[in-house]
């Protein structure tokens, strides 16, 4: 199951892994999502409207989607219900508080998080960490600069959301891609963003 599947994009990809459930709150993005894949994509919210019978899932994923609600123990909690003895939560959250800016206050972010904040918010929502690791650590040096830099010279920060040239997803996804044959496998000191992977404790 994902949870909070926006619009879409990562459908694909899970959907090669077995059989996939999700749901999503926004009703525009649904659509999207639907018109992506042919799937029933529930309405649902946490961390109390979850459209779903609890003890369900092998995996459940969260992908950058924990930092956007308030309660995310209870969010995580409710996760937790959903997986069958055994399942595994799979999710990712922006990293490191003091790199808040705007692109955080854009995008309604309620936090930022250090591998022990996540690892102690997993662990009180019920769950047992696997696996917590930075990601995104080749572009950390340019994304930490520029906010630095921004905040030390008191510059404007801009939203920082609009969509990329060709040429500039090109290189990002060249930079992601050689950074996906390692994460996971080798842990990461620092970055702009947190991998967990964490097993339901009963």
């Amino acid at each position: 199951m994902e949870a909070g599947c926006g619009t879409g994009g990562n459908l694909h990809m899970l959907a090669k892994f077995g059989t996939l459930d999700a749901f999503e709150l926004d009703d525009e993005a649904r659509d999207i999502a639907k018109s992506k894949l042919p799937m029933d994509i529930k309405s649902g919210m946490l961390p109390d409207h979850i459209p779903y019978a609890p003890g369900k899932f092998d995996v459940v994923v969260a992908f950058d989607v924990i930092e956007h609600v308030e309660k995310d123990v209870e969010s995580l909690a409710s996760l937790a219900k959903q997986l069958a003895p055994g399942g595994r939560l799979v999710m990712t959250v922006p990293a490191l508080p003091w790199l808040w800016s705007k692109h955080d206050e854009t995008h309604h972010h309620y936090r930022r998080y250090t591998r022990k904040v996540l690892n102690d918010t997993l662990i009180k929502a019920g769950l047992k960490p696997v696996r917590i690791s930075y990601f995104n650590t080749l572009l950390f040096p340019l994304i930490a600069g520029l906010r630095l830099t921004r905040k030390a010279f008191g510059l404007k920060e801009q939203a920082d959301d609009a969509m990329p040239s060709s040429m500039t997803n090109g290189i990002l996804k060249s930079i992601f891609g050689f950074e996906s044959n390692f994460v996971g496998r080798i842990p990461m000191p620092i970055g702009v963003s947190l991998l967990a992977v964490a097993q339901r404790s009963s």
